[in-house]
């Protein structure tokens, strides 16, 4: 997991409407929070969202989005509840912003939430 600093800053700004965001970094990338909630991370300078319900989840994927992977002792790990965030969204400020609300209020009340 990279990030490079450029990267996090237009995240960053991108979502600055949205107050409380904290950037918390973390094994090379970065997990965005809002109000302690974590709702996004970043990895290899992409932004993936929280995503829960299957509605949700086929949005995401008739956008041709795919669920965060890493390797871990050398197996494939996938992280099915954070989608990446298709490159089209982040070129418009206003669907960004609606899809990081959306993914903050359902990490927000996840049964799975700590």
């Amino acid at each position: 997991m990279a990030l490079s600093s450029e990267y996090l800053d237009y995240i960053l700004d991108l979502l600055s409407p949205l107050d409380g965001i904290t950037p918390r970094r973390m094994f090379g990338g970065c997990g965005l929070y809002k109000d302690h909630v974590f709702f996004a991370l970043i990895s290899d300078d992409t932004l993936y969202f929280k995503v829960t319900g299957e509605e949700t989840r086929d949005i995401y994927q008739k956008a041709s989005s795919t669920p965060f992977s890493y390797k871990k002792q050398g197996k494939d790990v996938t992280l099915s509840s954070y989608w990446r965030v298709p490159a089209d969204w982040l070129e418009d400020q206003e669907i960004s912003l609606d899809y990081a609300v959306q993914s903050y209020e359902q990490a927000a009340h996840s049964p799975n939430r700590k």
